[in-house]
């Protein structure tokens, strides 16, 4: 089996396995517009993973259009200290004008303003679920996990995105998926159609619940079925 083949099997196990994940998390049924933090780190490293989410952000709202929609919120971290919050927008034309207008600047993580700016707009009105799409992590670890853990007693799962294999990163970004009720998956930037699938996963879990996300899934890839046919 080639390189190629093999990145393509463990990126289909990553979608599996987070699928399975996020099909545990508690049911939604309050009819209500999902709203959605999407959250990116912006310093210097990632510059080209910014420029494709930018061209992939319009999943996170195609997928959810027949479900009720979300509204969500870009929050992204840059350069020295720089921390933003955007208003939530409901159409995919506004956030990738938001997105637009950010460029990457090289600075240290800020995950922990990330989580706790989430945790200031869910006990003002709830937040069904963060995207996180990063690739190191240069902050304490306990703080991280308690702000994670509050997270997941509001009910807020965090999905940690990990580009790239930092293994300090891969372990802190699953402990605070795991604490805050969310998922954790691995992408390469070299693979966009895992971070598409990805994004597009979240978008219906946090618009329509976990019965959305059966659905979505059933009509996914054919590895996709067969890993969530096997859960209960």
């Amino acid at each position: 089996m080639s390189d190629k083949e093999l990145r393509t099997k463990s990126d289909k196990q990553s979608i599996d396995q987070f699928i399975h994940q996020v099909r545990k998390l508690p049911k939604q049924s309050d009819g209500q517009r999902g709203r959605l933090i999407f959250a990116l780190d912006a310093t210097a490293s990632r510059e080209a993973t910014w420029d494709q989410a930018c061209h992939l952000q319009s999943e996170l709202f195609m997928a959810t259009r027949d479900l009720g929609g979300l509204a969500i919120q870009l929050c992204y971290y840059r350069g020295f200290g720089q921390f933003k919050a955007t208003k939530f927008v409901t159409e995919t034309g506004q956030l990738l004008n938001l997105m637009n207008g950010v460029s990457c600047l090289g600075g240290r993580t800020q995950i922990s303003r990330v989580l706790a700016h989430a945790v200031k707009e869910t006990r003002a009105e709830a937040v069904k679920a963060v995207v996180f799409i990063g690739d190191c992590c240069e902050e304490p670890v306990d703080e991280l996990c308690h702000t994670a853990g509050e997270l997941g007693m509001l009910r807020t799962p965090v999905f940690m995105f990990h580009e790239g294999a930092d293994a300090h990163a891969r372990a802190v970004f699953q402990q605070v998926s795991k604490l805050s009720g969310g998922a954790y998956a691995p992408f390469d930037r070299n693979s966009p159609q895992v971070l598409k699938d990805l994004m597009a996963a979240v978008a219906v879990y946090a618009s329509g619940g976990a019965k959305a996300l059966q659905d979505f899934s059933s009509r996914s890839s054919p590895e996709v079925k067969r890993l969530t046919q096997q859960i209960r």
